[in-house]
């Protein structure tokens, strides 16, 4: 981020969050499980797939990560009960990845489970660098127990990828291919915009020659338009990938995909963490920071 956009960021979160809670709510459907079921609808019906995601991560005891889990868990017989077109995404510090291993794989097991009883799938997020090699572990053994029904996340700017992609192809894994969010050291992750941009076409590639099941995820024109040709040069089946997008990002492209006949999933997040999440957004997003300051200062 340069250093005119950081500015622009850390000033968002000087004011009282009731102010900037006005703008964020632009990328989270609302604080309660019904606002993730109205905007799934509204989704729905204008042909687009959603994954709910229940916002908040670290949880600091085993009592706070049960009740994410139970959390979760209403989220699957919410889609179930009101025949949505929808799944759920969990990240792994929600379920105490980093309190106990065990605990968290029980967990997560135990909801990937109800998941398939109830015909739906359960995608398990990426985090910062510290979860990586766990996140996969954990994927890796519950693919390993027989569930079909769970994915997993690969982030192009982390320099490891190509070899953790190599690995998840000979599971023939679901996987969602993103860009990255976290700050990371130079060191273990890719810095400049358009090496992100060969990593990830890179990995996209590998994905579809593995045949696995690929979620396109970006709002990156670029990304997007070399995926169209690389589908069309494999000839891949549209039931074997879908395109990514986050609620409130570039609506205009999101219809555009979903008019040239792909297939989209938008993630719909809600909660009472809606703050820190919005401040991810904002920074991956520093322009809409600004805009937001600048709306608050006119009394918009």
């Amino acid at each position: 981020m340069n250093p005119f956009n950081q500015v622009m960021v850390s000033t968002l979160q000087l004011f009282p969050r009731n102010f900037v809670k006005k703008f964020a709510m632009r990328y989270i459907a609302g604080e309660d499980i019904s606002d993730s079921v109205r905007v799934s609808r509204e989704l729905n019906a204008k042909g687009m797939m959603t994954t709910v995601d229940v916002l908040g991560e670290n949880v600091n005891s085993k009592e706070e990560a049960l009740s994410f889990r139970k959390a979760c868990e209403e989220v699957l017989y919410t889609i179930d009960a009101n025949k949505l077109n929808s799944n759920l995404s969990i990240k792994l510090t929600q379920f105490g990845l980093k309190l106990d291993f065990e605990f968290c794989y029980e967990n997560v097991r135990n909801l990937i489970e109800l998941a398939k009883r109830l015909g739906n799938f359960v995608r398990i997020d990426m985090e910062d660098s510290s979860t990586t090699s766990d996140t996969l572990r954990l994927y890796e053994r519950l693919r390993g127990e027989g569930y079909e029904n769970t994915g997993v996340v690969i982030q192009a700017y982390m320099r490891r990828s190509e070899d953790d992609v190599r690995r998840l192809i000979e599971l023939k894994a679901n996987v969602r291919l993103c860009k990255g969010i976290y700050i990371e050291p130079s060191t273990i992750a890719f810095k400049g915009k358009e090496e992100i941009r060969k990593n990830y076409l890179k990995l996209l590639q590998m994905l579809i020659e593995g045949k696995c099941y690929v979620g396109i995820a970006t709002h990156d024109d670029y990304l997007i338009d070399n995926a169209y040709l690389m589908l069309r040069e494999y000839g891949l089946e549209k039931d074997r990938y879908e395109f990514q997008m986050l609620y409130g990002v570039r609506n205009s492209l999101r219809d555009k995909i979903v008019s040239d006949n792909h297939r989209l999933r938008v993630y719909v997040p809600f909660g009472k963490e809606w703050y820190p999440y919005s401040i991810r957004r904002f920074k991956e997003n520093p322009q809409f920071a600004a805009n937001v300051i600048k709306s608050i200062i006119n009394g918009q």
